[in-house]
């Protein structure tokens, strides 16, 4: 029943956003716009968020080689690569993380503990560095775009990420955590996420090494976001790189969330409000974004064609 719900709720959240597009666009003009955008731009995009694998992934290592998992880079880059491609068909990020965690665990026997909370605490970093670029954007934006509405979001995502930290962190959390605990036992999930919790937990004692891996994933996040600039200048929108910097914050955010397979017509949808806020028509701003969408497939084909050598070969 859970599932069928589930299911209904995708659907109806894809069928509105789908109506939000179709109500907004020209089909034939997007198309037009679509099939003359220029490919060094394009090129450019791709070639912003494939580089970006290796720093993330050597964060990764930094960050299992702390808690007794040593790996070797290249197999972190390949196991990033094939967490895009499952990201495809599972849920959002969401799904390419259990890819990581479900592969690494199997490597690494008990292990799992580890490699849940290093890949949660990565995602608690991209989190927050998206955040602190999201400050920048709210400052950036107050009184130069029109997009109240957005940066009261962002406000909120902003105090929901400190609450976690304070949850995740602070020792003083230790009480009120205990009394939730036998509500887990009878659902069957207090071991899996204690051990995830204390693995997560137990990195408030590294703070150089948090530090260090948070200042990385800022820069690798802050570069990211060009990506998207670079992806709106392929198909003719003519903005500068500051309302991006308001926009590609919500944007990672709302790609975490499991609204939609690959949030596929919400980023569209988001995409089509935001940039048309700042005046950009409705064609252009989808055809933005959907090439985002292109350059996130291509960013996933890799990650396919590796495990589909992987698959013959145990043939």
């Amino acid at each position: 029943m859970r599932r069928l719900w589930r299911v209904g709720a995708t659907l109806v959240v894809t069928g509105l956003c789908t109506a939000y597009i179709l109500w907004k666009i020209d089909v034939g003009k997007t198309w037009h716009v679509l099939t003359h955008a220029r490919v060094a731009w394009f090129v450019a995009a791709l070639a912003i968020m494939v580089v970006s694998v290796w720093p993330m992934a050597w964060r990764w290592q930094r960050l299992l080689a702390a808690r007794g998992v040593h790996e070797t880079l290249p197999r972190l880059v390949r196991t990033y690569f094939v967490g895009y491609a499952a990201g495809q068909v599972l849920p959002t990020a969401l799904g390419g993380d259990a890819s990581r965690i479900y592969e690494t665990a199997r490597r690494h026997e008990g292990a799992g503990g580890a490699a849940a909370g290093t890949v949660l605490l990565e995602r608690a970093l991209g989190g927050a560095a998206t955040l602190t670029l999201a400050v920048a954007g709210f400052a950036l934006a107050v009184g130069r775009y029109s997009v109240g509405g957005y940066l009261w979001v962002e406000l909120a995502f902003v105090v929901a990420t400190v609450a976690l930290g304070v949850l995740l962190f602070s020792t003083r959390m230790h009480r009120p955590l205990r009394r939730v605990r036998p509500l887990l036992r009878r659902l069957r999930v207090e071991r899996p996420l204690r051990e995830v919790y204390i693995a997560l937990h137990s990195f408030r004692n590294d703070v150089r090494l948090l530090t260090s891996m948070f200042a990385l994933t800022l820069v690798v996040q802050a570069v990211r976001v060009l990506a998207i600039w670079c992806s709106g200048k392929a198909v003719g929108v003519d903005l500068s790189p500051r309302p991006y910097y308001v926009m590609g914050p919500l944007l990672f955010l709302v790609a975490l969330v499991p609204f939609t397979v690959n949030g596929l017509a919400v980023r569209e949808s988001f995409f089509v409000s935001f940039l048309g806020a700042l005046g950009i028509a409705a064609d252009p701003a989808f055809a933005t974004g959907f090439l985002f969408f292109v350059v996130t497939i291509a960013l996933a084909l890799p990650g396919a064609a590796i495990v589909t050598v992987e698959t013959l070969r145990a043939r």
